[in-house]
């Protein structure tokens, strides 16, 4: 049984959101830590600072939604675009334009820069409302999936309005945009500027926004902390967890019990499969086929139930690669197959992160690697590969086949099953496949 807070939990997933959001990996809990000692400051109550506390590390859980979208609108990497964001005010018509011109269609000629520039100044507003309500609404629905309160997902759903009212989505003014949002907006940003510039261009983004992207109350309690070391010493914290654990209302604590690790599981589902069309629902359908396969195994439900996790969250490291490169329609080049590679490391290196989650990680980091030793990301031979890690390539091959992809159509069952066939002990697991077509070969006519 699992006694871990579910703080521990997500502020180690954070990370993952960090990722498609383009921001070093700790954003999200540098942001949490500045935007509680702005809580201290409020002298919130137990009940509000958890919310707060709450809403600050899952802020990114609607990141995802919208980089598709980026991509297709600036021809570039969805990361890249997203980080500079927050670094230029785009409220600044000169600012816009230059974030424009930096991010679009970058490496293209300029015919093809201009084209681009064009069709996303004609979109204007609408196209930037949309990329924010996409993100904000399903940052919020996330929220609600893992159980948080209320308030918290409101908070997620304004993050991105400003004070004087020209954020997004809603554009609300002042006292309309809650509390917990206002001190997420300028505690984002400020995280980011100490990251770039130390805590003197925090503290001067934070008073040149002051008033137009920031409360400004809260704006000038933020500077009267940033006049002491202490708020800033919490970012250079090692590790990061220790300090994410203090700053949680003791009064509050939420225990991540196995039902709620269940609906974390599947939530960060969502977040990986709203990165592109092409994957939608693909984790829960490896999950549902890992299952399936399991069963004809005999696997005990402890086992079942960790291959369940396993499978849902697979593919969270895929959050580090840009949408041009997981939608492109043809052939990946070298360097783009060698990012691909390398989203089962960042699969590793987010989920040991989560104590409850790190007891599978290297089987759901091996979901490329294959029987004959040949995979990726570690090449290992199939002797290092558990029956769960079996069980997850099989399953997520079987699902590829099966769902459309940018380069081709979806292929028939018949055919996904003869080419299953074709890598048994070479690329899959000899057992495992006979239990994959076992499963499947009444549904497509077939003997096993």
């Amino acid at each position: 049984m699992s006694t871990v807070k579910l703080s521990t939990v997500l502020s180690a997933l954070s990370y993952a959101l960090d990722l498609t959001e383009g921001q070093p990996l700790g954003h999200a809990a540098r942001s949490c830590l500045l935007g509680m000692r702005v809580a201290d400051q409020l002298e919130l109550r137990p009940d509000q600072r958890s919310d707060l506390f709450y809403a600050l590390l899952m802020k990114d859980a609607g990141c995802s939604s919208n980089a598709a979208r980026v991509s297709q609108l600036f021809g570039g990497s969805d990361q890249r675009a997203k980080r500079g964001l927050w670094e230029r005010d785009w409220r600044n018509w000169r600012e816009k334009i230059a974030y424009a011109f930096e991010y679009t269609e970058p490496g293209g000629s300029v015919v093809e820069r201009l084209r681009r520039f064009t069709t996303l100044a004609l979109a204007g507003p609408s196209s930037q409302r949309e990329l924010f309500e996409i993100r904000c609404d399903r940052g919020a629905n996330i929220a609600r999936a893992l159980g948080v309160s209320e308030p918290t997902a409101v908070a997620i759903r304004s993050m991105d309005e400003h004070w004087d009212g020209g954020g997004y989505p809603e554009g609300l003014r002042r006292h309309e945009i809650p509390l917990y949002s206002r001190v997420i907006g300028l505690a984002q940003v400020a995280e980011i500027f100490c990251g770039l510039e130390g805590p003197e261009g925090a503290l001067r983004v934070v008073n040149e926004r002051r008033g137009r992207w920031f409360d400004p109350e809260l704006a000038r309690a933020f500077c009267a902390l940033g006049s002491s070391d202490r708020i800033w010493s919490d970012l250079r914290a090692e590790p990061l967890a220790q300090a994410i654990a203090a700053a949680e209302p003791v009064e509050r604590v939420i225990p991540a019990d196995e039902p709620r690790l269940d609906r974390i599981a599947h939530a960060f589902a969502l977040v990986v499969d709203a990165k592109s069309t092409f994957t939608y629902q693909h984790s829960d359908r490896v999950a549902a086929i890992s299952g399936q396969v399991a069963a004809h195994m005999g696997l005990s439900e402890v086992q079942r139930v960790r291959l369940r996790r396993a499978a849902l969250l697979h593919d969270i490291g895929k959050l580090s690669v840009p949408n041009r490169i997981l939608d492109k329609p043809g052939k990946l080049d070298p360097a783009e197959w060698g990012v691909v590679k390398r989203h089962p490391y960042f699969t590793y290196e987010i989920l040991a992160r989560v104590p409850v989650f790190s007891e599978f990680a290297y089987d759901a980091s091996c979901h490329h690697e294959r029987i004959d030793g040949r995979g990726y990301h570690r090449g290992v031979p199939g002797e290092a590969l558990s029956q769960t890690a079996r069980i997850l390539a099989a399953a997520d091959i079987f699902d590829a086949l099966s769902a459309e992809r940018p380069y081709r159509g979806a292929m028939p069952l018949d055919k996904v099953l003869a080419i299953i066939r074709e890598g048994r002990g070479t690329q899959l697991c000899p057992v495992t496949v006979d239990a994959l077509v076992a499963v499947h070969a009444g549904a497509a006519g077939a003997a096993p």
